[in-house]
């Protein structure tokens, strides 16, 4: 049920991300300077997203696997998975980032 929440927790991400770079668009004012940063800051926070989703996926199967087997290794799989779980966070740091400097290089 762990990874499941995690799926949540990535869409989330996704939809603060979205906001962010909804709010930045202010008719005329907005630049292809812009455009690109907001499509780069999508693009970084997307594919973080997507590859912390692969690593959690083959990292809970995997630990669902040992954990049937040896029953202590719960707390080290879960541990794991919150490693895993970082990589979509940094996407959505850089994403965060890029999306901001769009927004501060369009005056």
């Amino acid at each position: 049920i762990i990874p499941v929440a995690m799926a949540g927790v990535r869409a989330i991400y996704g939809l603060v991300l979205s906001i962010i770079i909804l709010s930045a668009i202010r008719g005329r004012d907005y630049s292809e300077y812009n455009g690109f940063a907001h499509l780069s800051a999508g693009v970084s926070c997307g594919v973080a997203q997507f590859v912390s989703g692969i690593t959690v996926g083959v990292i809970g199967e995997s630990s669902t696997q040992a954990i049937l087997s040896r029953g202590t290794l719960f707390s080290s799989s879960v541990l794991i998975l919150i490693f895993s779980e970082a990589l979509a966070l940094y996407g959505l740091i850089c994403g965060m980032i890029m999306a901001q400097q769009g927004q501060r290089n369009s005056s």
